[in-house]
């Protein structure tokens, strides 16, 4: 139809240009005569649209978190449907990809594992032509699927110095890819980065501690995800909670005085005791992890027989546990005498009852007190964070 008008209308500018007659007769006859048969050749060799899928037909094993593409050459995407084994249609939504000319399918419900898809993609080309491409795939079948603990808990507020910490049942072989699937974002923001402290444990820490009153959030997005030797995740957690107040206490076992400090504000300057010669505590931040109002500390936790020379089961009051190396702040009356003057414990640091139930009120989960100048070494306890060098804490990402 497009050709016949435009040969119609090139006859009727010849007619109209033979009533006027002379060689302009003719040069406007072979002008017209061109632009038709220039309109008539663009009509006509109007590619048809060309259309990529991915995933590919006929492939399997597919992770459900693959995206969904459709690639368009020569044309622009019409239509996207996408239906399942049954032929039920999937929700979804199409957004532009990262690479120019393909769109990215995204379900409204994650796809699920060893289920089939049939994903048919529509096409136009210059000419409103259509051309249309299907695809049909399989996810795959895990062997074992996983969810992570993750603490800190959802809805907790913590202390400046409590880190991140996601644990998995089984070994991660692909650390990568569990790790660019561990979002953080806080509204304060910081220079946080993962560290991987085992093949099960993967903790996130800023630089410094954080900042105080900050929101943060950590979505999970492990499903659909291969995290190694037919390990997959089982499904997204999301975890939000706070950072409360700054809490940083310095417990000086050379001066024998603890001092207490609510943000950049000294609150208490107390005499205590820390660990024996034999006992030392160990040096470095601790952080807060536990609070019990009455505790029996019980040498046999750390291998050391109650009915031992060196052992002991003694009940005390007001237990801020700041390390599992068997470390709390807590009430000593039989102590008191040597607070302030010399260390006595066997590695926790010793208060009045009176000061330490002070403590006990003040202190929150992720509070940090740090222990200096003792004779033991660093702190080697599974929240031990804050004593590795930022460098090596960032050599320690799998992404890094």
């Amino acid at each position: 139809m497009r050709r016949t008008a435009a040969l119609v209308t090139a006859g009727a500018l010849v007619l109209l240009s033979g009533c006027q007659g002379g060689d302009d007769a003719g040069s406007a006859s072979a002008s017209s005569a061109s632009s038709a048969s220039s309109a008539a050749s663009t009509s006509a060799d109007a590619a048809p649209a060309q259309l990529q899928l991915a995933p590919a037909d006929g492939a399997v094993d597919v992770a459900p978190a693959d995206p969904v593409e459709i690639s368009v050459t020569d044309g622009d995407l019409a239509d996207v449907a996408v239906t399942d084994g049954a032929g039920a249609d999937v929700p979804g939504q199409v957004a532009d990809g990262d690479t120019e000319g393909t769109d990215v399918w995204t379900p409204d419900q994650d796809l699920a594992y060893a289920s089939t898809y049939t994903l048919t993609a529509t096409a136009t080309n210059a000419d409103g032509e259509r051309t249309e491409a299907r695809s049909t795939f399989t996810t795959v079948d895990p062997e074992t699927v996983t969810t992570p603990s993750i603490g800190p808990l959802d809805g907790q507020t913590v202390g400046v110095g409590m880190p991140i910490r996601v644990y998995f049942e089984q070994p991660v072989a692909d650390k990568a890819a569990a790790e660019s699937h561990l979002l953080v974002t806080s509204s304060n923001p910081t220079d946080g980065v993962w560290s991987w402290l085992s093949d099960t444990e993967v903790h996130f820490r800023p630089s410094q501690y954080w900042p105080a009153q900050t929101d943060v959030t950590l979505e999970a997005d492990l499903y659909g995800v291969h995290l190694g030797d037919g390990i997959w995740g089982e499904k997204d957690r999301t975890v939000s909670f706070r950072i409360g107040d700054r809490h940083v206490s310095v417990a000086d076992a050379a001066t024998h005085r603890m001092r207490v400090y609510d943000g950049d504000r000294l609150v208490q300057d107390w005499p205590m005791s820390a660990g024996s010669p034999d006992n030392p505590s160990y040096n470095g931040p601790h952080v807060v992890t536990e609070l019990n109002a009455d505790r029996v500390m019980d040498s046999s936790t750390y291998g050391v027989p109650v009915d031992s020379p060196e052992g002991y089961r003694t009940p005390v009051k007001w237990a801020v546990r700041i390390s599992d190396s068997g470390e709390f702040v807590h009430g000593a009356p039989w102590s008191v005498a040597q607070q302030g003057r010399e260390n006595v414990s066997h590695g926790c640091i010793n208060l009045s009852d009176e000061n330490a139930r002070w403590f006990y009120e003040f202190s929150q989960p992720g509070d940090v007190v740090e222990i200096v100048n003792s004779d033991a070494g660093p702190l080697t306890s599974p929240i031990a964070d804050w004593t590795i060098p930022w460098d090596q804490w960032q050599a320690g990402s799998a992404l890094r």
